[in-house]
Order: structure tokens, then C-alpha cells, then sequence
């Protein structure tokens, strides 16, 4: 026989804890203090843990089969309620938890009572917010694979199109756009580690650890884990209560993954300006001007640099929420969610975004070979071939190839434009094989050492990549 919220009100004077209190709490108390708002998000979570916790009472002789499969018949119940968003929720109790069970006596009355035996809301939100991040990092391990897809389709296209390199964003050496796009690849590959990393850590299960000091209760730990899929029960109660390490890493390493999304869009804002034209973005990702019909700005990029800034700040909160708090748990540690769920949002948003920009990137080739060829950028070739073919020690060859790029300065032309005759004044040892060297295809088809912009590089590393994305 079911009981009515009224009921159950009356019976606790301040809902689901209310034995202690003959009142309950003012209006801005309430406020101040109701997380469903937010941890509602965790619905699925919570009724997965209640679910192994009741067949866990069962089978160590806490409750009856009856009761169990009541409430397990029961949660079901309210889990579809929740998905068709028949869910009331309600500021007064609080939380998800207390939303979940005070739907559940509704439903089977007595038997729900049961439910909460050898466990705290302590354990059980520290296990809800287990399982989300989890099922998050999953999630997002698999968006981060499909954004290298997208980077080694485009890099395997541009393995012999030639763009300048650069450092302190002057052009530096040429490199090929295919070998540039590759080394995005390689940090969401250290992304994905990261993400693989904190999953690993944050596998223990904290249920069963109760409010901080464990259960009297006879209870197996190591069922409830292997239920909701953990390696193992979390060893210390303490420590299982109070633990957000895997929270704040989980937002380091988003934050890291951040700011590489950062630096790809930036260069593809650099990129799609007209003294660049390096590309061009499509439609999709661009947007155009209220007063300057000409106008086609690369906002998509923009945005996700800017995001960067709330996947830090949200680590920072966190930090500052977690910094000063004695064990165990603290109410403090509600704070813990809502940068998480924001940060992980604006991270999909952001991936999704990137990799559709990735996808439809035009470059523009031409503009880019020849601004490869400006800055003197084959100037280390030149130093290269004074060692290998005059036997230089490189500091004399760079000493020399300075002062005929001086030289060529002084004459407004390149270095592969240069009279030999000039050349051979500053080192009358040199011959015409000098040429041979200092067009931009010369130096990045020499550039064969491992992990280097040598066409013929790239295509094995994509080739490796594809591999691995296997």
C-alpha cells in the first residue's frame, strides 16, 4: 500500500531528514541549499546505484526479495516518469535522491523506507557523480576520435601542399599543411590519454561507504561495484566521501584539450583573414556583419577560442571549493557539479564545432606556397648545404648564410633569386648546386628525419594514425 508525499511530510517535519526538526527551513535557506536544479542531470545514475544497492541488501539478508524487487520494479517506474518529464521537482526536497525515493514510496510505500539502509546521500552523490563523469569521458573520448578522423582526412588530402612554418609567428622553415594539421592530431591523441588516464582513477565505487565512518550493516561492497561496472570499492570511507580528484582532473584535462581547441581555432581565424588567405571557411561556420555586407567573419573559431576561459575557470572553482575542507563531507562539496556540467556542455559544443570547421576547410594552396616562400625561409637549407657539401661546422654555415640573407635583403629579392656570383663573395666556395636547395618543395621533401614535414612522412603518419584509430 503506497503513501502520500502529504504523509511522508508529516511524518518528517522537514521531508526526507526531518526527525531531528520540528520546522522546516526559511525561504532562502531552501534556496541556498536545493541542488535539483542541477543534479537532476544525474537521475539516471542515481536509480542505476539504487538499483544495485537493493539487490545487494537482498542478497546479503538486509531486505527481502520482496522488498527488493518492489523497489527495483518501483525505480523503473520512475525513471520513465523522469524521461516522459513527469518529474515535479521540487525545491523542498532538495535533491535528486530525495526526489527519486520520495517517488518511489509513492509508488511502493513501505518497501522504499528500505531502500536507504547502509548508505548516506554522502556515498550515493559521490557515486552518482562517478558514474556521469564516467559515461561523460566515454562520450567524449569518442567525439575526441572523430575530430582526428576529421584532421587526418584533411592531412592525408594536403600531404605535399606546401605553407610556411613559423615561430614567434614569423615565417620560419616551410612545412607541408598535411604535417602542420598532424600535429594537432598528436595533442587530442595525449587528450584522449589524459581522459583514459582519469577514467582509470576515478573507477572505484564509494558505495556502501555511508555517510563517512562505513555501515555496521553486513553488506558487500565489491557486488555493488561489479554491478555498476568499477574495478573495485573505493578502500578508505573517509576518503571515499570527500574525494573529487576525479572531478578536478577530469576538468584539468578538459581544460588542456581546451586550450588545444584554442590554438587550432586561432590559427584558423589567422588563417581566414585576406592578408593571410591561407582559407576559407564555408557558410556553416561563418557569419556575416549588421553593417559590412562584405563581411565574412570565422565566429565558429572565435567562440571556441573564447571558451577556453570557462573550462579554466571552472577548474579554478573546484580548486577553490575543494582547497580548504576538512574530511569528510562538507556542503560545500554541492558546489562541485555545476562546473562540471557546464564545462563538459561547452566541450561538446566546442568539439562538435571544431570538427565540423575541420571538415570543411578550403585552403587555399597557392597563397600558401607563396607565403612559404617569403621570409627567407629556406635559409636553414642553405646553412644545411654549406655543411653537408663544404664540410662547415654549422655555426660558421649559419654565420655565412645570415650575411647572404643580408645580403638579399639589402637587394629586395629571395635567396633562390640571388646572383651565385653574390653569393660567392661572401663565400667563393659555392656553386650552382646551391639551387637545388632553396625552393620551398626542396626543403620540405628533405626533411625526412622522423617526425619531420617530409611529404612522404606524412602519408606514413597517417597511415600509422588511421591504424590506430582503429
Amino acid at each position: 500500500m503506497s503513501e502520500s508525499k502529504d504523509t511522508i511530510d508529516k511524518k518528517n517535519a522537514n521531508s526526507m531528514w526531518g526527525g531531528r526538526f520540528s520546522e522546516g527551513p526559511g525561504a532562502v535557506m531552501q534556496e541556498i541549499n536545493a541542488s535539483i536544479g542541477f543534479d537532476q542531470k544525474m537521475f539516471r545514475e542515481d536509480i542505476w546505484g539504487s538499483r544495485a544497492h537493493a539487490a545487494m541488501l537482498a542478497a546479503c539478508d538486509i531486505i527481502s526479495a520482496g522488498d527488493r524487487d518492489a523497489i527495483i520494479e518501483g525505480l523503473g517506474q520512475v525513471e520513465a516518469e523522469i524521461e516522459r518529464g513527469e518529474m515535479t521537482w521540487d525545491p523542498a526536497m532538495e535533491d535528486i535522491h530525495m526526489h527519486i525515493e520520495a517517488r518511489l514510496r509513492e509508488i511502493v510505500g513501505g518497501a522504499a523506507a528500505r531502500l536507504h539502509t547502509a548508505r548516506s546521500r554522502n556515498d550515493q552523490v559521490a557515486t552518482d557523480f562517478r558514474l556521469w563523469c564516467r559515461g561523460k569521458l566515454d562520450a567524449l573520448d569518442g567525439s575526441l576520435k572523430i575530430l582526428q578522423g576529421a584532421l587526418i582526412s584533411q592531412a592525408e588530402k594536403h600531404a605535399v601542399t606546401v605553407m610556411p612554418g613559423f615561430t614567434h609567428l614569423q615565417t620560419a622553415q616551410p612545412v607541408t599543411l598535411g604535417h602542420h594539421l598532424m600535429a594537432y592530431y598528436e595533442m587530442f591523441h595525449r587528450d584522449r590519454g589524459r581522459l583514459a588516464d582519469c577514467r582509470a582513477r576515478m573507477n572505484e565505487c564509494p558505495l556502501g561507504s555511508a555517510a563517512l565512518a562505513g555501515t555496521s550493516f553486513p553488506i558487500d561492497r565489491h557486488m555493488t561495484a561489479s554491478a555498476m561496472f568499477f574495478d573495485r570499492p573505493t578502500a578508505n570511507s573517509l576518503d571515499a566521501v570527500s574525494d573529487r580528484d576525479f572531478a578536478l582532473e577530469f576538468l584539468s584535462a578538459i581544460s588542456i584539450a581546451g586550450i588545444h581547441l584554442s590554438r587550432i581555432a586561432d590559427e584558423i581565424v589567422l588563417w581566414a583573414t585576406t592578408p593571410f588567405g591561407f582559407l576559407t571557411l564555408s557558410d556553416k561556420f561563418s557569419t556575416g556583419s549588421s553593417i559590412m555586407p562584405q563581411k565574412r567573419n570565422p565566429d565558429a573559431a572565435e567562440l571556441v577560442r573564447a571558451k577556453v576561459g570557462r573550462f579554466v575557470g571552472a577548474l579554478n572553482s573546484l580548486l577553490m571549493t575543494m582547497k580548504g575542507l576538512p574530511l569528510a563531507y562538507s556542503k560545500d562539496m554541492q558546489e562541485d557539479k555545476e562546473p562540471v556540467f557546464a564545462a563538459v556542455h561547452d566541450f561538446e559544443l566546442c568539439l562538435a564545432a571544431m570538427t565540423g570547421m575541420i571538415d570543411d576547410l578550403k585552403p587555399n594552396a597557392e597563397a600558401m606556397k607563396a607565403a612559404a616562400g617569403g621570409g627567407y625561409s629556406t635559409a636553414t637549407d642553405l646553412a644545411d648545404w654549406l655543411v653537408r657539401v663544404l664540410g662547415m661546422a654549422f655555426r660558421d654555415a649559419h654565420h655565412v648564410t645570415g650575411e647572404i640573407v643580408k645580403l638579399a635583403e639589402e637587394g629586395g629579392v629571395q635567396l633562390q633569386d640571388l646572383a651565385l656570383a653574390d653569393m660567392q663573395k661572401i663565400e667563393p666556395r659555392i656553386t650552382d648546386l646551391v639551387f637545388s636547395v632553396l625552393s620551398v618543395d626542396a626543403s620540405v621533401a628533405s626533411r625526412t628525419a622522423f617526425g619531420g614535414t617530409a611529404p612522404d612522412n606524412v602519408k606514413a603518419a597517417v597511415a600509422v594514425a588511421k591504424e590506430n584509430l582503429q
